[in-house]
């Protein structure tokens, strides 16, 4: 089990790997995206479309189609994928997802989470969506499991 829901999950391993093929210039196709990175392609779909609409990811029609990220779309943090998909109550909410916890209100985990929270928030901030291009690429890391 993933920290981040399915849908969050699926748009980070589909950036990752959009942004692997796109250093090369390759556009790539929604069904090789979804086989390279283990989901159902329909689901996969709607969460493309969507990053698109943000401006995560870019797509051209046709048959030399498929999505793609800009050069400048690679120094962008994996922060911009999570806030697309989760909004930022999920870098900034509660733990047990309560809407009335705060530091003067707090849950049973909150001073726990609040540690874990700004963890998260630094790593997403400072991770790049290219960042792991060139491991990618040779294959030292993985997006499907």
């Amino acid at each position: 089990m993933g920290f981040f829901s399915k849908t969050c999950e699926y748009a980070l391993r589909a950036v990752m790997y959009i942004a692997a093929q796109s250093s090369d210039g390759r556009k790539v196709g929604i069904k090789e995206v979804a086989d390279r990175i283990n989901s159902p392609a329909h689901f996969l779909g709607k969460i493309l479309q969507n990053l698109s609409k943000e401006g995560l990811i870019q797509s051209t029609k046709g048959p030399q189609g498929g999505f793609y990220i800009e050069p400048d779309g690679l120094k962008r943090p994996l922060a911009d994928i999570v806030i697309a998909i989760e909004g930022t109550r999920f870098l900034n909410g509660c733990g047990m997802g309560l809407s009335y916890c705060s530091q003067e209100n707090p849950c049973p985990l909150h001073d726990d989470f609040k540690e874990i929270r700004a963890r998260l928030n630094i790593m997403l901030h400072k991770t790049t969506i290219g960042q792991f291009n060139e491991k990618l690429i040779q294959g030292v890391l993985t997006l499907n499991k």
